[in-house]
């Protein structure tokens, strides 16, 4: 009687605990969804106008706009594989997180170069237009995937290599620690990870140092440095966040040996605070704060709209005042 009494109680908590997760699986497909809108309706912004197709710091946000993108659908799609338990062949999923795991580097490795590239427009302006050309832009982006694909091919390779054969031809759920079937694989990775992300964070700290002492030698144009030195701080956060995407899963282990439901709960958390608002930064960073990209997305957000918007709102006003 008590073991049934027990095994009752087991039941309504599972049910429980389903209904809530699949609620946080929901939260995370509007959050998806929304960003993804956003990101798309930016990415449309950027093509629409050539001014911003020719300039650097424009072309690198569209870079980190394609990456976040591309990597927020990837983990929603990877989340529901676990979520729902589905397995699928083992070919496809090594490729999935292969580029998953290109994809975590070259997102903030891409915000370092948009660090690099405010740190020549205000310390060396004078060098700026020479160096930000569209042959120096195409080698930057050679030296960004080639350091972003280091590690993740390092564990594509080691992987193939100490499996069995037949294991590419089995199918199981998806996730990136399954290409990790041996110690030494883990412990590389970390390191690889560990040495990228120390040479990204000295890059930003570099370039948050000489902004800010441009910043307090230069009285001319107070205005952008400032706002340039804000940006860099900005990335340093975002940087922060991408960094900690490599600590959770060892945070992860450590809950999941002491109670499943705070496992589970904080692995969600994780995901939001560290995979998806990372992703909406860039926008919020570039598309709000920029006044020219800023107007160009408005008039595209409100399709055409916006000045009888404000023809409207300005008559309300003086309306209002007559009164």
């Amino acid at each position: 009687m008590q073991n049934s009494v027990t095994n009752s109680s087991l039941n309504i908590d599972m049910m429980n605990f389903s209904r809530v997760f699949m609620k946080q699986v929901m939260l995370v497909q509007v959050l998806v969804i929304v960003f993804f809108y956003v990101n798309c309706l930016m990415i449309f912004t950027f093509l629409k106008k050539e001014m911003f197709r020719e300039d650097t710091r424009y072309i690198l946000f569209a870079q980190t706009l394609l990456v976040d993108s591309f990597l927020m659908v990837l983990s929603d799609v990877m989340l529901l594989w676990n979520y729902f338990q589905y397995p699928i062949h083992m070919i496809p999923c090594i490729l999935t997180c292969t580029i998953v795991n290109i994809c975590t580097i070259c997102s903030p490795l891409t915000l370092v170069a948009m660090c690099l590239e405010r740190y020549i427009a205000i310390c060396i302006p004078l060098r700026h237009a020479d160096i930000s050309t569209s042959r120096t832009r195409l080698f930057g982006f050679f030296i960004m995937w080639g350091i972003s694909s280091i590690a993740p091919l390092f564990s594509f390779i080691a992987y193939l290599s100490v499996v069995h054969p037949s294991a590419l031809l089995s199918y199981a759920v998806c996730t990136v620690e399954v290409m990790l079937e041996e110690e030494w694989q883990a412990q590389i990775r970390v390191t690889l990870f560990q040495f990228v992300f120390l040479f990204m964070i000295i890059i930003i700290v570099f370039t948050y140092i000489k902004i800010m002492t441009a910043a307090r030698a230069s009285a001319d144009n107070k205005k952008s440095t400032n706002k340039s030195l804000r940006t860099v701080i900005l990335h340093a956060f975002q940087l922060f966040l991408s960094i900690m995407q490599f600590i959770s899963p060892y945070i992860e282990m450590s809950f999941s040996k002491i109670d499943f439901y705070v496992y589970a709960h904080l692995k969600f958390a994780v995901f939001v605070v560290f995979f998806i608002a990372p992703r909406c930064l860039s926008p919020l960073i570039y598309g709000l704060r920029d006044e020219k990209f800023f107007y160009v997305l408005k008039h595209n957000a409100l399709c055409g709209f916006d000045s009888f918007f404000s023809t409207l709102f300005r008559f309300n006003k003086w309306k209002i005042r007559s009164r």
